[in-house]
């Protein structure tokens, strides 16, 4: 059984900021627990606008704060997020995330991530999260 908790992960090496000061993601749950799927808890600062495209995973995202819009790039059409909205990027849509307010979100990513990857130039991790065990 695997317990952690927020206050412990805050200020570690699983606590990850964007370059750009957009987010923080803290990284509940990553690739070497073994379990196919990693557990974000991610703050996605108010004002902000970022270009998402994650060609090589799924994610699930659980808004439970805050304020914002998801818009698909290829087509244009935004969704309003707010607490208590599931957005599921089962086609590896690219996308842009704004948030009108802080938002915090709940992120699960498959396969899931490592915990070092960073954006690339097209805002997706690269692939190579192999799962242990």
């Amino acid at each position: 059984m695997i317990v952690r908790r927020l206050a412990d992960i805050q200020g570690s090496e699983r606590d990850v900021k964007a370059e750009n000061g957009n987010w923080e993601s803290r990284r509940l749950i990553l690739n070497d627990d073994a379990v196919g799927f990693s557990l974000h808890d991610t703050i996605i600062h108010a004002g902000t606008e970022t270009l998402l495209w994650y060609k090589h995973h799924i994610e699930a995202v659980y808004c439970i704060e805050g304020e914002g819009e998801v818009e698909t790039t290829d087509d244009g059409k935004v969704y309003p997020i707010s607490a208590g909205s599931v957005y599921l990027l089962n086609g590896n849509e690219r996308h842009l995330l704004r948030a009108t307010s802080r938002m915090r979100m709940v992120c699960v990513f498959n396969p899931p991530v490592t915990g070092t990857e960073t954006h690339d130039e097209d805002g997706a991790y690269r692939p190579g999260a192999e799962l242990k065990g």
